[in-house]
């Protein structure tokens, strides 16, 4: 069975305006999502499973999925604040839904199969999609061992601006040991530097693996969150700001010995538009894709 790419897209994109999932780059008005979607197809990947809001659905399939829904299967989820488990209960004034792994557990019911989580408004590179299939396929029957793409922080920066990165750590074997979030990472004086706890900045190697939210797993994934979120919620169900993030999950999961996950190293440039600025840069890097022949001018 081929793995199922599931797209996290209901962020609204607060630094950048609007809705960036939906914004066209490519020359014929192609988003990233687009080129994520060219890319999964080709490295063998079966279905896509979007997590959207449901306030933006009309507008989702008419300008993403109505592209390609001829070419490959998909479905789509909705992540509301109100998707909590029975007996759960939450700030009656919170008005976001809970993180990147609550967006997750949208796709319990429709996902049965090993499958990658990506961000919609971020571009991995070809790379990056056959080495997570290429794992997902090996995994199909297995459980308890997932894989994060480990991108090298130096393929990870932003010319607009810092940027925030769960830094990561492995073991020999390339098992994720931690994932830890950086924050103003950024290429100073010759040097990739972030400010740590104590407002210190401290130099990385370039090609520190750090992760970009392109993750593996498969399908008992699903039964781990949902008791975990319970556990989150009780303790932090009542503030206004608690996220429910990936990386916070799977390290629970990795310290508790339940399960690994596998470092996979890519030599993948990552970018996207973490800020306005950094737009027309992004459309200069896809034609430039474009012109070396990675992608045709016209994707579907």
């Amino acid at each position: 069975m081929n793995p199922t790419l599931f797209v996290l897209a209901a962020g609204m994109g607060s630094r950048y305006g609007g809705l960036k999932q939906l914004d066209g780059l490519g020359p014929n008005g192609e988003t990233i999502m687009d080129y994520s979607i060219y890319d999964a197809i080709k490295a063998g990947f079966g279905k896509i499973v979007f997590v959207i809001r449901e306030s933006f659905e009309k507008d989702f399939k008419t300008v993403v999925v109505d592209k390609f829904k001829n070419l490959i299967e998909v479905d789509i989820v909705f992540q509301d604040i109100s998707n909590v488990p029975e007996g759960c209960t939450y700030h009656p004034e919170r008005e976001k839904p809970w993180g990147t792994n609550h967006a997750v557990l949208m796709g319990k019911d429709v996902i049965k199969e090993p499958f990658a989580v990506i961000n919609a408004d971020d571009f991995y590179g070809q790379e990056s999609y056959v080495a997570l299939a290429d794992f997902l396929r090996s995994a199909e029957g297995k459980k308890n061992e997932y894989c994060m793409v480990g991108y090298r922080v130096g393929n990870t920066l932003s010319e607009s601006g810092s940027v925030s990165r769960g830094v990561c750590s492995a073991d020999k074997n390339g098992n994720l040991l931690n994932v830890v979030e950086r924050t103003h990472i950024e290429e100073k004086g010759g040097e990739i530097i972030y400010v740590d706890e104590n407002q210190e900045e401290i130099s990385i190697h370039p090609n520190t693996p750090v992760s970009m939210n392109m993750w593996g797993f498969t399908p008992d994934y699903f039964d781990y969150s949902l008791e975990y979120f319970k556990e989150f919620l009780a303790e932090n169900g009542q503030k206004l700001k608690s996220e429910f993030y990936i990386p916070l999950a799977v390290n629970n999961l990795i310290v508790s010995k339940k399960a690994s996950c596998k470092v996979l190293d890519t030599p993948s440039k990552w970018f996207g538009v973490t800020y306005a600025e950094d737009r027309p840069q992004v459309v200069l890097k896809i034609n430039e894709l474009i012109r070396k022949g990675v992608y045709p001018s016209k994707l579907f």
